[in-house]
């Protein structure tokens, strides 16, 4: 009886955890990040490059036929479409692109581990509880963050290698320590908790590193944010404070420079001056 208690209990988990995984949309939900997805559209890129050599080639084969052996004729034409369509449907499906494993994370450059490790991320989700596989995605795009902040930073540094060792094995750790467990084991109670709290608890604290290592390879950028903004604040928001009122109406524009008087033409005199006249002797 309480064997049957106990199987009744897991499997009321696992039907609550299929509910509030389908709920949030399912395990299958896309790329958790840029990387992931970049290294999708690379393997189908690879795929289509392959469909149009193949296609080319059965063409140009058919071509040959035609030319030098013998008219392709309807059966010949039937047979060059059905080997394209062939050709086709087995590239298009084959060969499937393939999560990387733990152990080859780490080569490679570091815009090239982040976006392994997210692959290789996507391909756990459906082995984690419905609260991991948000902490993952999460993660995902935390991932996204890092790899901006990568750019340019020396491989040989201090700072790279903690990343590297990060994201490449403390991350992959936690998850294969968790799915190494069976199944009918990961919601049971040890020790005070359970593996499935224990997976979603260290995967908590790996997004946090994430955030603060990238909150630390930024600083120099907040920094130099931070100075800018203060010099520009200095150089134009004071000005703007302390904009000068409009001069009264007809009143010289102090902005332009002051207008000179025309100069007069010879025998030309003022109007309002009289006409001065030599007495006569």
């Amino acid at each position: 009886m309480a064997d049957s208690t106990h199987d009744t209990s897991r499997i009321m988990d696992g039907a609550r955890t299929s509910l509030a995984v389908n709920r949030t949309g399912g395990y299958h939900r896309g790329s958790i990040g840029a990387g992931s997805a970049r290294l999708k559209k690379e393997h189908a890129a690879a795929k289509l490059k392959r469909i149009f050599i193949a296609i080319a080639t059965i063409v140009v084969a058919a071509m040959g036929f035609g030319l030098f052996v013998s008219a392709l004729g309807f059966e010949g034409l039937f047979i060059t479409v059905l080997l394209a369509v062939v050709a086709v449907w087995v590239l298009s499906r084959y060969p499937k692109i393939k999560a990387p494993k733990a152990a080859t994370l780490s080569r490679g450059d570091l815009q090239q581990n982040v976006a392994k490790t997210e692959l290789w991320l996507e391909h756990q989700r459906p082995a984690l509880p419905a609260p991991a596989v948000t902490l993952v995605d999460q993660i995902g795009v935390q991932l996204d963050g890092l790899g901006v902040q990568l750019q340019g930073l020396d491989e040989n540094t201090p700072a790279a290698v903690s990343v590297r060792n990060l994201v490449t094995r403390d991350l992959p750790e936690v998850v294969s320590s968790y799915t190494k467990i069976p199944r009918h084991l990961r919601s049971q109670e040890s020790a005070g908790s359970t593996p499935d709290s224990q997976v979603t608890e260290s995967l908590k604290s790996i997004s946090r590193e994430i955030d603060t290592v990238t909150r630390q390879l930024a600083e120099g950028d907040l920094d130099a944010l931070a100075v800018r903004t203060r010099y520009l604040d200095y150089k134009y928001g004071s000005a703007m404070d302390e904009t000068p009122a409009l001069p009264p109406p007809g009143a010289p524009d102090p902005a332009l420079p002051p207008v000179s008087p025309a100069p007069k033409a010879l025998g030309e005199t003022d109007s309002l001056t009289p006409e001065y006249s030599p007495k006569e002797n």
